[in-house]
């Protein structure tokens, strides 16, 4: 099992370390409904170093990406990161990921931590311009910085206006005394804020320049347990619940990041998946009853019938809702819709509604 460059820190501050695609990470310091509360409404700090960063570098780094991931690559500018997946030629998704374009010729992926090993070897097969890849991952730490006070208090760690950094863009440079931070305006939260790149030499600085500069706004340190809630209640998938191997994007509701503008992986049968017509699509719903739906549950009809399956559920700690994504065939896949989620023998009433779930006031 590996640890992250914090894992010293994290044991010090009391976090309940468990295993996590092959690392120790902390799943909680103060407990997930304190710290999903604090990214909402202050700010919190995840350490997320086990996730996977490739450098794809050369003259047909856009040729390449554009052949793997399902987004358009040649919209981005420098600067400017994009939500993509790699499609897997068989109707499925490898992974979901990040691409940020550094210049024309510089091009970082991040990807999950348990695919790192996969998507390295995918991106390799399929490397027939053989552009320079490097699987940076081991000597990066990321940490995730998230909520509505993080802009005012990361502003004293850097002389970058942090507010003129829109959603989905990035900088680099100076923070906290490290030199050449990527500073990027992404996370998994829904509550704004931002993920910072480092050198696994300057984590322990940044973090603790971090934590000191947030003190007065009342930071806390967050883990994986809230990490999963926050982003539920957004409805943002997780890979290996939301969507694998056998789910596509058009089925995921991941239409947007798939364009049929130019060719990619899969772009056939995916054009002809939506011709057809999907058979099954995710969805999001709220219980009509006391009971947390939980991955793997199925989702019936009146009649009992299995229609689909749950794929994540917990309660929302921002609304005291019991919320849950799952699959559906399409014919119950309208808002409004009730489905039945079967918990233990037992067929409870939850109705399928629009994403997210929580929105600030």
């Amino acid at each position: 099992m590996k640890n992250t460059s914090l894992f010293e820190t994290h044991v010090a501050l009391g976090a309940k370390m468990v295993p996590f695609a092959g690392y120790n990470m902390p799943v909680s310091y103060s407990g997930i409904k304190a710290e999903h509360q604090a990214v909402r409404e202050a700010m919190g700090m995840f350490d997320v170093s086990h996730m996977g960063e490739f450098l794809v570098k050369g003259k047909n780094a856009l040729d390449l990406l554009q052949y793997l991931t399902s987004n358009d690559v040649a919209k981005l500018e420098d600067g400017k990161v994009q939500y993509s997946c790699l499609p897997n030629g068989e109707g499925g998704i490898v992974d979901d990921l990040l691409v940020y374009r550094i210049n024309e010729e510089k091009y970082l992926l991040v990807v999950n931590a348990s695919n790192i090993e996969k998507d390295w070897n995918w991106i390799k097969k399929h490397n027939r311009w053989n552009v320079e890849l490097e699987d940076i991952s081991e000597n990066m730490s990321l940490l995730a910085v998230q909520g509505p006070k993080a802009v005012d208090a990361l502003q004293r760690l850097t002389n970058i206006n942090l507010a003129d950094i829109a959603y989905y863009s990035f900088q680099i440079g100076d923070f906290a005394g490290v030199s050449d931070v990527i500073i990027s305006a992404t996370g998994y939260t829904g509550a704004g804020g931002f993920e910072l790149y480092i050198p696994n030499a300057d984590a322990k600085k940044v973090w603790d320049a971090v934590m000191t500069a947030g003190a007065p706004y009342g930071i806390l340190p967050c883990g994986l347990g809230c990490r999963d809630t926050l982003r539920l209640e957004m409805g943002f998938c997780l890979y290996g619940n939301d969507i694998n191997d056998t789910t596509s994007p058009l089925e995921a509701g991941l239409g947007w990041i798939t364009k049929f503008t130019k060719e990619f992986i899969d772009s056939e049968r995916l054009q002809a998946q939506k011709a057809s017509g999907l058979t099954r699509k995710l969805v999001a719903f709220e219980m009509q009853e006391r009971g947390i739906p939980r991955q793997h549950y199925a989702l019936v009809n009146e009649s009992g019938e299995v229609i689909g399956e749950v794929t994540s559920g917990s309660e929302s700690p921002s609304t005291g809702k019991l919320i849950g994504l799952g699959y559906v065939q399409t014919a119950y896949s309208k808002f409004g819709s009730t489905i039945w989620v079967d918990i233990r023998g037992k067929k409870l009433v939850a109705q399928v509604v629009k994403l997210p779930f929580y929105s600030k006031a």
